[in-house]
């Protein structure tokens, strides 16, 4: 029996699959007939996206069951069943935006008024009802005149009540606008335009009239307790720049602007400070004491979180930023021990490069190099001398010299070997 012929069984051959229609037809089945056979053939161009090989080029075959290449598209997610993993402020109701009122300068009211005055005076007058002025030239009727007053018509007490509601309309209608302010109109609930024209002017008198400030205003805040990325309560006061930008949101879509933003600076000031450590004294990194970042971070979010109330921020500064007192003295005790290692630190690298840039310049002023051991006792005892407090001296070894090396035994005294 031959042992050095493997007689183990050799596994069949892998049956070439069916041609896929959409990898090229026809095309597919060449390339596995020329895999199965060992031989390059041709292959078309439409073929799912192969080339024929050239001259000096191994041929590789594909594998028929490969699917040809399709550019895939971005599926959207469902936002009912989608989950966020970051808060996102309140939706903007697009529909509710400011807008321009209707009004009227407030001229041309007073004139309408002193028109309609009159003319309620010319009534009264030509009626008997009011005496007429000898100064006036008479325009009673002449039944006045013949029989006196005689009271209003039914004419005439029509045209005194139309008069009359038009004096009311008018007068209900004046609006006096000082300047920084707007008025917000709404009509049996629904918003009418935003009036932002300073000075006396008409509107309808049957809306109702809201005073909104649009000037640019700050507001202080009270010191608020939080906790940073460390867990460590601290205290921040914050300077807070801002105005309503759009009042009917304002007023519209809260209940009060100034009590949202109150709440909303609470809650980003609670949210932003937890991300950073108040000091990085104890490591390297940064901090919220560190530059702007504190600042613009809280700028940046407020502003987000204001928009859909129709307010707009300007600048958020924190103006103070200290610990809590139940923590502020440990935390002092640990800044100053942080600033004292890292003091300590200093001073022992520049005690050692001084030591070693001394122990060289006296190798070099002597001429002569000392060994390790004499070496070593004389950095350590420069180092104490460095270190050591005022008045404490330390002794200072004398240098040892290196022995001289031994002549060869071929050489003699005076004369060359």
């Amino acid at each position: 029996m031959d042992v050095t012929r493997d007689s183990s069984p050799r596994p069949a051959p892998r049956p070439a699959g069916p041609p896929d229609p959409a990898a090229g037809g026809p095309g597919a089945g060449t390339a596995g007939s020329a895999a199965a056979t060992g031989k390059a053939q041709p292959v078309r161009a439409d073929s799912g996206g192969l080339t024929a090989p050239g001259p000096g080029r191994t041929s590789r075959a594909a594998a028929p069951e490969d699917p040809p290449t399709r550019q895939l598209t971005p599926v959207r997610a469902d936002p009912d069943t989608e989950t966020t993993t970051t808060r996102r402020p309140p939706r903007v109701d697009q529909a509710l935006r400011e807008r321009h009122a209707f009004a009227l300068p407030g001229w041309l009211a007073l004139l309408l008024l002193l028109l309609g005055t009159t003319g309620l005076l010319v009534i009264l007058v030509r009626a008997g009802v009011l005496p007429e002025f000898e100064a006036l030239p008479d325009i009673r009727t002449g039944a006045v005149r013949r029989d006196g007053p005689t009271g209003l018509s039914g004419a005439e007490i029509a045209a005194v009540a139309a008069v009359g509601l038009l004096l009311v309309a008018v007068l209900a209608g004046l609006l006096s606008n000082p300047g920084g302010e707007a008025r917000v109109l709404t009509r049996w609930g629904r918003y009418r335009g935003t009036v932002r024209r300073a000075g006396l002017l008409w509107v309808n008198p049957l809306v109702r009239r809201r005073r909104v400030d649009v000037r640019l205003r700050h507001w202080r805040s009270d010191p608020v307790t939080v906790t940073d990325r460390t867990g460590t309560p601290i205290v921040v006061r914050l300077l807070v720049v801002w105005r309503v930008r759009d009042t009917a949101r304002a007023v519209l879509s809260v209940a009060a602007h100034e009590a949202y933003l109150r709440e909303q600076i609470h809650a980003v000031l609670s949210r932003t400070a937890s991300r950073l450590p108040c000091d990085s004294n104890a490591g390297p990194g940064p901090a919220l004491r560190d530059g702007q970042w504190f600042a613009d971070e809280l700028s940046r979010a407020l502003a987000a979180e204001a928009h859909p109330a129709g307010l707009e921020v300007y600048s958020v500064q924190p103006i103070a930023l200290d610990y809590a007192p139940e923590v502020a003295e440990s935390m002092r005790r640990r800044r100053l021990a942080d600033l004292d290692a890292g003091l300590r630190t200093v001073l022992v690298d520049d005690a050692v490069e001084a030591a070693a840039l001394a122990v060289r310049r006296l190798e070099r002023a002597t001429a002569h190099q000392l060994d390790e051991a004499a070496r070593s006792a004389l950095m350590e005892q420069l180092l104490v001398a460095f270190v050591a407090p005022a008045g404490v001296s330390a002794p200072v070894p004398a240098p040892a010299v290196r022995p001289a090396r031994k002549e060869p035994a071929g050489r003699k005294e005076g004369r060359p070997a």
